[in-house]
């Protein structure tokens, strides 16, 4: 009997719940942090970035429309099978140069801090939204909604963390993502988007673009169906570039602690509504 031929594996990109190649047909190879080969991933393109958006767009009004409740429900789905293959994290964050406590930590963390977004999700209106107070014969509320289309530049620091840490406060509250990975946190990014493909997440509320953040970044902000960028992972240098493309339509620019965690993380994509509404006898 021949010998076994192993199949290396080419991680693709992740939009719309599938797994398609960019369709420039460019890949890009990534190391690990002693140089070694460790994979071959899809480089995005400009097109890949505009079908991603595309399948956000689509997916958002029925994410927003599920209750609060079932929201964290489909959350918690997620850590539960990222539980299940903690070791294949574990494995992924050690080849880029964890040490085996380091990423056991980060694996742990990242986890705890996804059930605790997903904790928020029926409570947000609670912390964040307000009963008016009015003269006259009215109820006055203010409560918050979905900003909608969400681009997330991938933190390469504390990749998993950083990653799962800036995407949960957008998709908790009903808005989908578009997150755009680099070399530093491919793995993470493509792992992630095999378990949220295998829980109950519908796809287009999270896509994955993996490549280079450079050059996908400045085309995301110039896009008239996004509506929001977390600016939080981008390289050095965009700033002006950012603050003048995303005035074009308004566009909210978003930086945050990478790794930090906050109900007011979730509030930086959540637009405030008023109503009134008459008191009746």
């Amino acid at each position: 009997m021949a010998d076994h031929i192993p199949v290396d594996k080419t991680f693709k990109l992740f939009i719309g719940g599938v797994f398609p190649r960019s369709e420039s047909g460019r890949t890009f190879q990534v190391h690990s942090a002693g140089g070694d080969l460790l994979a071959n991933a899809a480089k995005a393109s400009r097109k890949d970035l505009r079908e991603a958006v595309r399948a956000a767009r689509s997916a958002q009004a029925g994410w927003a429309d599920r209750t609060a409740y079932n929201r964290g429900q489909v959350l918690y789905r997620v850590v539960e099978v990222m539980e299940s293959r903690r070791a294949e994290f574990t494995s992924v964050l050690t080849d880029m140069g964890h040490s085996s406590g380091a990423a056991t930590a980060e694996v742990d963390r990242s986890i705890d801090r996804w059930v605790w977004y997903a904790g928020w999700a029926d409570k947000l209106h609670h912390v964040l939204g307000t009963v008016n107070p009015v003269v006259g014969p009215y109820f006055n509320f203010t409560f918050p909604e979905p900003t909608g289309v969400v681009v997330v530049a991938a933190p390469d620091d504390q990749p998993l963390l950083g990653l799962l840490s800036r995407i949960a406060p957008v998709i908790v509250s009903g808005n989908t993502a578009v997150v755009i990975s680099g070399a530093t946190s491919t793995l993470a990014a493509v792992t992630l988007g095999e378990v949220l493909a295998t829980s109950d997440v519908p796809g287009g509320v999270v896509n994955i673009l993996t490549g280079d953040k450079a050059e996908l970044l400045p085309w995301a902000l110039g896009h008239m169906d996004v509506n929001s960028v977390d600016l939080t992972g981008a390289p050095d240098g965009l700033e002006d570039e950012a603050v003048a493309t995303a005035a074009d339509n308004v566009k909210r620019i978003v930086r945050a602690d990478p790794a930090g965690a906050s109900p007011y993380m979730i509030g930086d994509f959540l637009e405030m509504k008023t109503v009134w509404h008459p008191i009746g006898r």
